[in-house]
């Protein structure tokens, strides 16, 4: 089979397309033949191998990166019902990666059927990210009450949340890099759009602020903000939450985390959750269960996930892209 095989940590050159040998499913496992396979702004950084922005240590090269895969089982491990042959299936590898290829081998426990009339791409993007987007829909529910700031709105956790703060009935100001992500915000259903990478950004987003308050009943401030940028942009949009707001923090892709004092939270009576970690995740009933409820989101047509798709030969640029914030929705190879 054809796959992504990275030989040393570096840049995006060091992503391969290579031929290796198919895998074998072991006992209680079966293999996919992949249709989709997501990319994670993660993954990035495994490949990189930078230590002090992961949480656990990266695989050692060499290896073949990623770990959500959507496709058909093509082989059964012994103790699996052969009748799995054939199916459509979607599953998020683990740590153990081997996602960026034509064929992966995964825990039957782990695999999610599919219904005929759900995508391959849309599926593995709910796996992974659409479990994310629901732990921080969790921790901060949102209502028809509520004024909601989305950094990163154009991104794969940005459009779901964007997507289910206005099925809540919320008013939603969304914050992208460029016009055309701006675009995609507002077509996504966000009432305003902000590009934060023009020098009066943060003027634009107090002008999209007064008219979507102007326009909610009773004139309030943004009482919500789903932080995953972090840095100024995290620090300004903070600024920008009203007295008793909620903020809840699932990342920092600027590369470092917004700057919260306690006279931020005790001034202004804020409350700052985070919707990240092991210990969250297992007091939320469990990865299984988030990725379920990612799923039936997606087959009820709850939740639209966005995606930006590329070919997986050509995984580099895609991490290339994923860099430098050129991409839209989640990212997905197609073998």
């Amino acid at each position: 089979m054809r796959a992504i095989r990275q030989h040393a940590f570096g840049g995006p050159e060091v992503l391969r397309y290579e031929t290796v040998p198919d895998p074998e499913p072991g006992p209680g496992q079966v293999r996919i033949a992949a249709r989709a396979i997501g990319v994670h702004l993660l993954d990035t950084v495994f490949r990189s191998g930078d230590r002090d922005r992961l949480p656990y240590d990266p695989p050692e090269p060499p290896t073949t990166p990623g770990r959500e895969t959507a496709g058909i089982v093509d082989a059964v491990g012994e103790g699996v019902d052969p009748a799995w042959i054939g199916r459509r299936v979607v599953a998020h590898l683990g740590p153990a990666a081997g996602g960026y290829a034509e064929r992966a081998v995964r825990d039957l426990t782990a695999v999610h059927a599919l219904p005929e009339d759900v995508g391959f791409e849309q599926a593995v993007a709910m796996i992974g990210t659409g479990r994310t987007a629901l732990m921080v829909l969790e921790v901060g529910p949102v209502t028809s009450e509520d004024v909601v700031i989305v950094p990163a709105a154009a991104g794969g956790i940005g459009t779901l949340l964007v997507q289910a703060a206005k099925r809540a009935g919320a008013r939603v100001v969304g914050l992208a890099g460029g016009p055309v992500k701006t675009a995609q915000v507002t077509a996504n259903g966000a009432d305003a759009a902000v590009d934060y990478r023009a020098d009066d950004w943060t003027d634009r987003l107090d002008h999209a602020l007064d008219h979507v308050l102007d326009s909610a009943p009773g004139g309030r401030e943004a009482t919500l903000l789903y932080d995953s940028v972090g840095g100024d942009v995290g620090r300004a949009t903070l600024e920008r939450l009203g007295p008793g707001a909620r903020m809840i923090v699932f990342g920092w892709s600027s590369g470092r985390a917004t700057d919260v004092s306690v006279d931020d939270i005790v001034g202004r009576s804020l409350t700052v959750s985070s919707a990240l970690g092991p210990s969250l995740i297992a007091r939320m009933g469990g990865l299984r269960r988030l990725e379920t409820r990612a799923l039936e989101e997606l087959a009820a047509g709850r939740l639209a996930p966005a995606v930006h798709t590329f070919a997986l030969a050509d995984a580099g640029e895609a991490h290339r892209a994923l860099e430098h914030r050129e991409t839209s929705g989640k990212v997905v190879l197609l073998p």
